[in-house]
């Protein structure tokens, strides 16, 4: 058996996703369990003809402030990290500040201012586990709103994401996607926030089928409908054996590091935001609620207590700016503190678009994965498959993707050598080759 393992010792264990032949493994985890740490590119997509509000929501941009570190004029404290740009997301971005958006600075105006798996499919996955190799797959941000449900009620799962996608997803020992809305039918919108997203709990089912093993709730759309909505997430992805991390009833639970133990290595993970509409999602303002890393010391505590019990740990934070290719300045400091701090991966979300790579002491940073499944078509994007050899050789490759009709595909032959050369044209250090294998340049 793979083993889920607390840093507190408590074990639970999990049957190998080889013997779970369809394929909707979360449903048998035994529960969640973590440490708990006490201190404190891409064209903007299309709408679809006819689409939804909710759908053209991933198409505009959002006049919403974000929280930072530097304070208001009014002495609160919160300021923003920048005006979004073409959001979809109902965020801020980090950089361009428009005027009178709540009163906020930006960091810059700061300164200035002061399922069934196939025979072949489970040889594979029997073959993997013989080597002792272990395969990790990232994807960026996940919204189930009107074009997934539609297509999701039209043909279930492979209606929502490709068979051929579905199998690498589920093959996966380990596979992580930022939950970016809360499963709940309660609660009233947030008042002033221009896209706000919510799905039934009855669709959690899908995170299954997908074969997700954990997400992240540390992003600007888990709390839209408020707490008792968040609540609700908490129990739909309990209820259906997802580990969650980035948000909880507790200072702790939102801080704990959700661990798997597959083939006798420990991988850690951790979900953090940088982006939140309103002081009060911080957990330390209110619970439930969300660990944010403004201020990076928490974080980093989190990241060196994770260093000591597990062999490989990821760091998963919500930043940037929308619709940006490159990085900001807030992005590097922080992804070279989580570094330093003893984080081997690090791979963010939140701009709706792919972001560079780059390596930091022999370590990659996926600034941002873009969108995995968001509203009706995604020009480009990706997922990241990590392979871990039982000797502890870590390699990394881009799995390429995009969306037509609220379906995620994987990019075929002739598409896919675009998108890894587009990579590495952006990225700062790192080579992406004609497979998607990338390497330290």
């Amino acid at each position: 058996m793979e083993e889920l393992r607390s840093m507190s010792g408590h074990r639970i264990e999990k049957a190998p996703k080889r013997e779970q032949k369809q394929g909707k493994k979360g449903a048998v985890l035994a529960g969640v369990i973590a440490a708990a740490i006490l201190t404190g590119g891409q064209a903007k997509p299309a709408s679809a003809p006819g689409a939804t509000a909710e759908e053209e929501q991933a198409d505009m941009s959002d006049a919403q402030t974000t929280l930072d570190g530097a304070a208001t004029a009014d002495g609160s404290g919160i300021s923003t990290d920048g005006a979004e740009t073409a959001g979809e997301d109902g965020s801020m971005s980090e950089n361009a500040v428009t005027a009178g958006e709540n009163g906020s600075l930006s960091d810059d105006a700061a300164t200035a201012a002061g399922t069934g798996s196939a025979s072949d499919e489970t040889a594979n996955k029997d073959n993997q586990k013989d080597s002792g190799d272990t395969t990790i797959i990232l994807t960026g941000d996940v919204l189930f709103a009107n074009a997934f449900k539609a297509a999701y009620d039209a043909g279930g799962i492979e209606r929502v994401v490709s068979s051929e996608l579905l199998e690498q997803l589920k093959a996966a020992d380990i596979l992580m996607v930022n939950n970016e809305f809360p499963f709940s039918d309660r609660g009233e919108p947030m008042a002033d926030k221009q896209f706000t997203f919510r799905c039934s709990p009855s669709y959690v089912r899908a995170l299954n089928e997908m074969g997700v093993d954990i997400v992240s709730l540390a992003n600007n759309h888990t709390l839209d409908y408020g707490r008792a909505a968040l609540s609700d997430t908490f129990s739909a992805l309990d209820g259906a054996g997802i580990l969650y991390g980035g948000a909880g009833d507790s200072v702790e639970r939102a801080k704990e590091v959700q661990i798997m133990e597959v083939n006798g290595k420990k991988y850690g993970f951790i979900a953090v935001s940088r982006v939140v509409p309103s002081a009060d999602w911080k957990i330390e303002s209110a619970a439930p609620g969300m660990f944010t890393c403004y201020d990076a010391t928490a974080l980093i505590e989190v990241i060196k207590e994770a260093k000591q019990t597990c062999d490989f740990v990821t760091v998963f934070p919500h930043w940037g700016t929308e619709y940006s290719e490159q990085p900001n300045a807030v992005q590097r400091e922080l992804a070279k503190q989580c570094m330093d701090a003893g984080a081997d991966l690090v791979v963010g979300a939140h701009t709706h678009c792919l972001e560079g790579i780059e390596y930091i002491d022999g370590k990659p940073v996926f600034y941002s994965l873009g969108n995995f499944i968001f509203g009706q078509n995604i020009d480009r994007s990706a997922a990241v498959k990590v392979t871990v050899t039982e000797d502890g050789t870590v390699s990394y490759a881009l799995i390429p993707v995009y969306a037509s009709d609220g379906q995620t595909k994987q990019m075929d032959a002739n598409a896919a050598p675009g998108l890894f050369s587009y990579m590495e044209s952006i990225s700062d250090n790192a080579s992406v080759d004609a497979a998607g294998i990338i390497s330290e340049k």
